[in-house]
C-alpha cells in the first residue's frame, strides 16, 4: 500500500453520521472540576483526534466530521445519570469488515459531569480487507512518527508507558528497524522488571489489556488503576495478516490511569457533598 494512502487512512478513517447523537444534559447545580491527567503539552496522544482532554460533546463533533455519510454502521450510546443529570458515559461504533472494505470499531468511555465528562479510555480496532493490508514496517513507521519512541515492544505490541509527564524508557531506545525486529517476539522480561522498578505495584501492560474488556465497568477497573505503576498507557497491537509481514488487525488503546483515578475521587466527593445550595428549594413559608 502506498505510504500516502496509509497516512490518509489512519488520519481520516471511515465515514459515518453521528449528527443524531443525544447531547449530555448537565444539571445547573453540577460544577465540573477537571481531573488530573497523565498527559500535558506535546505529550498528549490521541486516537483519531480524540485525546483524554476530550469530553463527550467534543468527541461527538470529531466523529461527526470524520465519519459522515455512512449508513452501514452500528451505534451504541450509553447514557447514565449523575446527581440527576443525564450524561454520555460511552460511545461505541462499529463497521463490519468485507472483502473490499476495512472493518472498524471505535470505543470511548467518559467520566461524569462532576469531573468534566472527560474521556479516560479511547480505543480503535481496524480489520483490514485482504487487498488493503499494510506492511508491518509501514505501520510501525506511522505509529512511531505519530507517538514517538515506545517504552517496550514485543508480543505484537508497541507500548508507550507514561509516568511523571514523560514516556518511560527501560534502557533500549527503539528505532523503526529494531521495533520491527522485536514486534513478534515475546516481551523482554528484563524490561518488564525495569518498568516496575523496586515497587510491587501492578503491571501497566496488564492494566491496559484488562481495560479493553472492562472499560464499560468503571468499578471493576478502579482497583487495578489505583494499583498501576504508571500514569497512562498507549498500546498499539499489530496482528499479522497474510503474508505475515502484513498487518491484518491494528488495535489502538489509550488509557489515562491518573485521570480515571482522579475523576473517581472527584465524583465520589461530589456525591458525598450532595446538592449544592443553589439547587435547594427556595420557597418560603406562606403568611398564615
Amino acid at each position: 500500500m502506498p505510504r500516502h494512502a496509509l497516512v490518509s487512512m489512519l488520519a481520516m478513517g471511515l465515514v459515518m453520521g453521528l449528527a443524531s447523537l443525544p447531547a449530555a444534559s448537565l444539571a445547573d447545580d453540577i460544577r465540573p472540576k477537571a481531573p488530573e491527567t497523565a498527559f500535558s503539552g506535546r505529550l498528549r496522544p490521541d486516537i483519531l483526534g480524540i485525546s483524554t482532554e476530550s469530553n463527550a460533546e467534543s468527541a461527538r463533533a470529531v466523529f461527526d466530521s470524520l465519519f459522515k455519510g455512512r449508513t452501514d454502521t452500528k451505534t451504541d450510546i450509553q447514557q447514565l445519570k449523575f446527581s440527576g443529570a443525564s450524561y454520555v458515559a460511552a460511545l461505541n461504533f462499529s463497521l463490519p469488515a468485507g472483502s473490499k472494505q476495512n472493518g472498524e470499531m471505535l470505543s470511548t468511555s467518559f467520566s461524569s459531569p462532576a469531573s468534566a465528562n472527560r474521556a479516560y479510555f479511547v480505543a480503535r480496532n481496524l480489520t483490514f480487507a485482504q487487498d488493503q493490508q499494510p506492511s508491518k514496517a509501514d505501520m510501525i513507521k506511522e505509529v512511531m512518527g505519530k507517538y514517538g519512541v515506545p517504552t517496550i515492544v514485543g508480543d505484537q505490541h508497541l507500548y508507550y508507558i507514561y509516568r511523571k509527564g514523560s514516556i518511560m524508557s527501560v534502557g533500549g531506545k527503539y528505532k523503526e528497524a529494531t521495533a520491527l525486529e522485536a514486534i513478534d517476539k515475546p516481551l523482554d522480561p528484563r524490561a518488564a522488571v525495569k518498568l516496575n522498578g523496586d515497587t510491587v505495584r501492578g503491571s501497566c501492560v496488564a492494566v491496559v489489556k484488562r481495560a479493553q474488556t472492562k472499560a464499560k465497568e468503571p468499578s471493576a477497573m478502579l482497583a487495578e488503576a489505583k494499583g498501576a505503576n504508571c500514569d497512562g498507557v498507549l498500546s498499539v497491537q499489530l496482528v499479522p495478516g497474510t503474508p505475515t509481514n502484513r498487518v491484518g488487525i491494528a488495535q489502538f488503546t489509550l488509557l489515562d490511569v491518573k485521570q480515571f483515578v482522579s475523576a473517581a475521587a472527584i465524583d465520589s466527593a461530589a456525591l458525598a457533598a450532595g446538592p449544592s445550595e443553589g439547587s435547594m428549594p427556595k420557597g418560603s413559608a406562606p403568611k398564615l
